[in-house]
């Protein structure tokens, strides 16, 4: 937290390398974030940059108030929703296949699954209502506590809660059918 104020306020008073250390620090949390709540790498990786470049070219009016990584989570999930809202909008919504992340973001000790089972869980995710795959998203992927969720979505710490129990059961269910249908065949 310390090093985050310091790196703002470096970053503030035009610093450019405290930009590449708070993109260093934050992207590949970022980078999971927006992969877990999108349908395309790709775009995670495109939302990732856009979030970025706002950042930079807000240096001047930027009022980080908490945690940083916190102010960047929930730009990247606002832009996700956004992009969510308008692909509902146009129906065009289709889970595909998770190409990898950037080799430099996915260090074992961050991703205990395999990239099938990731893909796997990823898919599964989509099903979910979007309500409840970003609470879960936010929780596990963006270190939110349940709390700082609430405040973020302007909901009731219940609410929250409900949304991150009742879409792990689902993705536990489907997740356990896939299983009985593979050990089925």
């Amino acid at each position: 937290m310390i090093e985050d104020m310091l790196l703002i306020w470096k970053f503030k008073s035009g610093n450019k390398e405290a930009l590449a250390r708070i993109y260093e620090k934050y992207k590949c949390d970022l980078l999971r974030v927006a992969a877990a709540l999108l349908t395309r790498t790709a775009l995670a990786e495109d939302i990732v940059h856009d979030v970025f470049i706002s950042f930079a070219q807000a240096a001047d009016r930027l009022r980080v108030t908490g945690n940083l990584k916190g102010y960047l989570v929930t730009s990247v999930v606002n832009r996700a929703r956004n992009i969510n809202y308008e692909q509902v909008r146009q129906a065009v919504a289709q889970p595909e296949q998770i190409n990898s992340l950037d080799d430099d973001c996915q260090r074992p000790e961050q991703w205990l699954i395999t990239t099938e089972e990731f893909t796997r869980v990823k898919n599964t995710m989509a099903v979910l209502p979007y309500q409840q795959r970003e609470v879960i998203t936010l929780h596990l992927y963006g270190e939110m506590t349940f709390e700082a969720i609430a405040k973020s979505q302007s909901l009731s710490i219940n609410t929250v809660q409900s949304r991150y129990r009742y879409g792990l059961d689902k993705l536990r269910s489907l997740l356990n059918g896939e299983v009985k249908n593979e050990t089925d065949r």
